[in-house]
C-alpha cells in the first residue's frame, strides 16, 4: 500500500514553516509522515530530508508546497527529482504548481515535456532568488559598512590596569591565567586583547 508524505522546508530557525504544515494537513497527510528541516536550500545535505528519502517506497507520494521548498540549487533539484521519480519510483507533488503532479504520467509526449520544462525553469527560478538573496545581503552589508554601522557585538572596554598587568606577564612576572584572573576576564580574552594592542 502506497503512502503519502509531506516535505516542509525553511532556511532559519526564525522563519516560520506555518503555512506549509497546514497545506499538508488540508491533504489529510499524518503529522508522522510530514518531514521538516530548518536549513538552507543551497544543498541537499539535511536530516529529515535524508530520512524522507530513506522511508519512501515505490507508488509513494511526495507532497511539497513550492519547487523552492525542495531546494535552491538548480543541478540538485533536478538530479533529487529524478532520483525520487525513477529510481525510488515515487511521486512529487508541488501543491503551489499543479503541471508539477508525476502521479498523472500517461503517454502524452507533449504532458511530459511541458512538466519537465516547468520543473526546469522553477529549478533555475529558485536558485536565482538565491543568488539575488545573497547579492541583496552583501551589497545591504557594503551599504550599512558604508554608513559607519558596526557589525558583531560591542567592543568592551578593556579592564582598569589592563596595561600594568600585560606588562607584568610580558615579563614574566604572572602567568597567563594569574593576568586573567587580576582583571577578572578568561585568560584566552586577555591574550587576545594583548596581541590587537600591539
Amino acid at each position: 500500500m502506497s503512502n503519502i508524505y509531506g516535505y516542509v522546508r525553511v532556511s532559519t530557525r526564525e522563519q516560520n514553516e506555518d503555512r506549509q504544515l497546514h497545506a499538508m494537513q488540508e491533504l489529510g497527510i499524518p503529522p508522522k509522515n510530514i518531514y521538516s528541516d530548518k536549513q538552507s536550500g543551497k544543498d541537499f545535505d539535511r536530516t529529515k530530508y535524508k530520512k524522507l528519502l530513506k522511508k519512501i517506497r515505490e507508488g509513494d507520494v511526495i507532497y511539497i508546497k513550492s519547487i523552492d521548498r525542495l531546494g535552491r540549487n538548480y543541478t540538485e533539484i533536478l538530479e533529487q527529482w529524478a532520483f525520487i521519480t525513477k529510481e525510488k519510483k515515487a511521486d512529487i507533488v508541488v501543491i503551489d504548481m499543479p503541471l508539477l503532479d508525476t502521479r498523472d504520467k500517461g503517454d502524452d509526449l507533449m504532458g511530459l515535456f511541458i512538466a519537465d520544462l516547468v520543473l526546469q525553469i522553477l529549478s533555475y527560478v529558485a536558485e536565482t532568488e538565491r543568488e539575488f538573496i545573497r547579492r541583496r545581503q552583501a551589497e545591504g552589508i557594503a551599504a550599512a559598512k558604508a554608513r559607519g554601522v558596526h557589525f558583531g557585538r560591542n567592543q568592551l572596554p578593556l579592564p582598569e590596569g589592563f596595561d600594568e598587568v600585560r606588562e607584568k606577564w610580558e615579563k614574566g612576572e604572572i602567568s597567563l591565567r594569574e593576568a586573567g584572573a587580576i582583571l577578572g576576564m578568561p585568560h584566552s580574552t586577555f591574550y587576545k586583547k594583548c596581541r590587537e594592542e600591539q
